[in-house]
């Protein structure tokens, strides 16, 4: 560079041609620039994590300077940069992440606020990879569901896209307070997006939401400040510092329960789940997409990030709990779910129920039954999305949401129905079917399980059971009050479309994936088993100091 340099001057009279060699130097330098460029993106330097938690709200603030052409340019803007943040989450998890690494990976360690003491720290491992994936992808599909929205749509989809943001920044944060910021920031949103998109009773489901969502906030930051500021002179809330740090019995069973109790509302576990079916029952079948789909999914990857990993002897006095706890959950739900006149209502209930079969894998302390659990979280995050988004499709026709006021639409839509049959089947565990294999593989996990007695692991077994076979009985009663006997109601239109490019799209999408896994469940379990190995392995040897 420099010899160009002096080519180019004055100070070297020997040159008779200055304008071509200034155009070689502006080349060489062009082409200089690209090299550095290409080497950016194909090391593991470059800030991937970082570019890809900023960049949905930070394009999201130009939905606001968009022209004022109706909605479709905003639709089209945010299709665009969901399907752009997919592929840059693809392409850098396809070519920068090694999946028989269980260390953290595509590490970024920034100082943000000198005066804290407080950085920024973002990396994933093969327990954060799935649910990132899995944020991409159902966010893009909501997206598109949410195409008939057209009162406020700029707020509608610059929400979704903080929402978008907050989410995949809680899953790849490594750092406790910059998860609990994300924690935190992926809330706001849903509260206004069920206050101002809901349904008759969303002032009173989106009070109730943030109730008692920022009460679990509350025990979350009393848990995060506590086992960052205890024991050292220099306070951390690096994830990687705090996984080898022992604590006294006591403050870690104090510890624990603080974290418990924020991952046990968002997951959700009884007793603290009373918010879910009414949030669900009022808010938009695309806002239900997301809420089913990843928030629960978070508290579940919660209490395994944190509870698990960070806190293992409280873990393993808890566990037994967990389990009664999960199996309650299922039978409770299941038995609930029957009663529910409202469609979205007894879905959510039984996003309760499956959620059960996650809270006994992790209970479980085995790598068969922790892997089961992590399938059951992204297998259950494609199905309930899928059952919500045609819960809402079904709404925007017959403009009936109640069960007991429907009947006959298996005629005048057939593709819905026919989805909705398959994807139901889906729900209730069918085999050849992605539910069916992660609560099989939970099963297997609790039955090799060398924490427990034989006769408790067959009662607990015997209960699941019972469960899986309640599951049937309003899943298919569900159906038969949709789609079969007479037509129950008064339309506006006596004829309904069908199922249009767009739903089949959505629809199709998360099928897809949901038989894939059902057919080759390595795929989902091979991004996981070597962090699942090293978990229980660390869980194991810090137990056998004790």
């Amino acid at each position: 560079m420099h010899f160009f340099y002096l080519l180019i001057t004055d100070k070297n009279p020997y040159s008779k041609n200055k304008k071509k060699i200034k155009n070689i130097y502006s080349i060489f330098r062009a082409r200089f620039c690209l090299v550095r460029v290409y080497l950016a993106f194909t090391t593991n330097f470059f800030p991937w994590l970082t570019i890809i938690v900023v960049f949905p709200i930070a394009t999201g603030f130009f939905i606001f300077f968009l022209p004022h052409r109706g909605n479709k340019v905003t639709r089209g803007y945010t299709i665009y940069i969901c399907v752009l943040e997919l592929l840059l989450t693809t392409y850098a998890f396809c070519y920068h992440f090694e999946l028989d690494d269980p260390l953290i990976q595509l590490a970024e360690d920034y100082k943000w606020i000198d005066f804290f003491g407080f950085y920024w720290r973002l990396g994933i491992d093969g327990l954060s990879l799935g649910p990132i994936l899995l944020t991409g992808f159902i966010t893009t599909l909501a997206t598109l569901a949410a195409w008939p929205v057209t009162r406020n749509s700029r707020l509608f989809y610059f929400l979704m896209l903080a929402m978008y943001s907050g989410q995949i920044g809680s899953f790849a944060s490594r750092d406790l307070l910059l998860f609990f910021i994300m924690w935190e920031l992926e809330l706001i949103p849903v509260y206004l997006l069920l206050s101002a998109w809901g349904g008759k009773k969303r002032l009173y489901s989106a009070t109730k939401f943030i109730l008692y969502t920022a009460g679990g906030s509350v025990f979350l930051l009393i848990g995060v400040l506590g086992i960052g500021l205890y024991g050292s002179n220099e306070p951390t809330l690096n994830l990687e510092i705090l996984a080898n740090r022992s604590y006294p019995v006591a403050l870690e069973i104090l510890f624990y329960i603080g974290f418990l109790i924020a991952f046990a509302v968002k997951s959700p576990i009884i007793p603290l789940h009373t918010w879910l079916p009414d949030t669900h029952g009022e808010a938009h079948y695309s806002t239900c997409m997301l809420l089913a789909g990843i928030l629960l999914k978070m508290g579940a990857y919660g209490l395994v990030r944190i509870n698990m990993e960070l806190l293992p002897h409280a873990h393993s006095l808890f566990s037994p709990w967990l389990i009664i706890v999960g199996t309650m959950q299922i039978i409770y739900a299941a038995l609930t779910s029957p009663g529910q006149r409202n469609l979205k209502k007894r879905i959510a209930y039984s996003s309760v129920s499956h959620m059960g079969f996650i809270i006994i894998g992790i209970g479980s302390i085995t790598d068969t039954g922790l892997s089961g659990a992590i399938l059951q979280i992204i297998s259950h995050g494609f199905i309930s999305a899928a059952l919500f988004f045609l819960a809402g499709t079904s709404y925007d026709r017959i403009r009936h949401g109640y069960l007991d006021e429907m009947g006959g639409l298996a005629i005048p839509i057939p593709k819905i129905f026919t989805l909705f049959s398959i994807l139901s089947m889906a729900s209730l565990a069918l085999p050849g079917m992605s539910g069916f294999v992660a609560e099989l593989i939970v099963f297997f996990g609790i039955i090799t399980s060398q924490k427990y007695f034989l006769i408790a692991k067959i009662l607990i077994t015997f209960v699941m059971a019972i469960g899986m076979i309640l599951t049937p009985i309003y899943s298919l009663s569900m159906l038969r009050q949709m789609f079969y006997g007479y037509k129950l109601f008064n339309g506006v239109n006596s004829y309904f479309f069908d199922s249009g490019p767009r739903e089949l799209f959505v629809l199709i999408s998360i099928l897809l994936p949901v038989l894939g896994i059902g057919i080759y469940p390595d795929f989902v379990l091979s991004l996981s088993v070597d962090k699942v190995e090293a978990i229980l392995s660390n869980f194991f040897i810090e137990n056998f100091h004790e």
